[in-house]
């Protein structure tokens, strides 16, 4: 038990934690997966055809079935026209940011390749500083367009030379980026009000109230979206003075079809689980 608080005192000490999972201890952390030597033929066939054309390669290992290549962000653009045109690596299936700005200073960015004749996955991993930019490679692969219009919208990387470049998932008037870890979770203030602010406009905030962004959240006294079995009463009613119990019902009077009615007597709760 000692162990378990000295890790929760640890995790609270992180400045840009956010509010804690509903789900899972806050506190746990999956194994890393082990890096391995390259054995297969191929995937060293992949690792020397970069270095042919002289591109300098930080880090290369084996996760599970897939090589991961680590390189400079200014060779990206490089590597990823190397790797199709030369290694049959005909899709980008995956490619997104991850937030290391707290530990770091930046992003680590990743590139998630596909080989179809040969079925092998290889992948890209860079890392660039904050402020940073980096080429779009929407010109080597069409699935970059989305993708990179995605990460700008989520962290706020800026990506050059992109036919579209705007945000794809947030409106464009969106203040900062959701995916940050600095970002509140639920967020921030301007976020409550959006949408009421667009759709009816701010003279009636108080009239409509604040977005509810705690998908957990229960009001007991909300009438207007969640009901409660057995104190049922008109959409909307003010019950904050109190409520009436009324009898409770599993069915429509008089029953369904073909179906035994079932009342509230006939139902039995669990004082413990088998």
């Amino acid at each position: 038990m000692a162990v378990l608080n000295k890790q929760a005192v640890e995790f609270t000490k992180n400045k840009n934690r956010q509010k804690a999972s509903y789900y899972t201890p806050p506190f746990w952390q999956p194994k890393k997966i082990p890096h391995g030597a390259i054995e297969n033929e191929h995937f060293k066939d992949d690792k020397n055809c970069l270095l042919e054309h002289e591109i300098e390669i930080l880090d290369a290992y084996m996760e599970r079935t897939d090589l991961v290549i680590w390189i400079k962000s200014c060779a990206l653009y490089r590597v990823l026209e190397i790797l199709k045109n030369k290694r049959q690596y005909e899709t980008l299936s995956e490619m997104s940011a991850i937030d290391y700005l707290d530990k770091k200073g930046g992003f680590e960015l990743f590139y998630q390749l596909l080989c179809y004749e040969r079925k092998m996955r290889l992948r890209v991993r860079t890392f660039i500083e904050k402020h940073e930019k980096v080429q779009t490679v929407s010109t080597i692969f069409k699935s970059a367009d989305w993708s990179e219009r995605e990460m700008y919208d989520m962290f706020g990387i800026i990506v050059e030379n992109h036919p579209n470049f705007k945000r794809i998932l947030m409106p464009d008037d969106w203040y900062d980026h959701p995916l940050l870890k600095t970002y509140p979770l639920h967020g921030d203030e301007a976020a409550q009000w959006y949408e009421v602010d667009k759709i009816f406009g701010k003279e009636y905030r108080d009239v409509v109230g604040p977005e509810n962004r705690d998908s957990s959240k229960i009001e007991r006294y909300d009438t207007k979206r969640f009901a409660r079995i057995g104190h049922e009463v008109p959409y909307g009613a003010d019950i904050t003075q109190g409520e009436q119990t009324q009898q409770i019902h599993y069915q429509e009077e008089g029953g369904v079809f073909l179906v035994k009615q079932l009342k509230p007597e006939m139902s039995k709760q669990l004082k413990e689980r088998k």
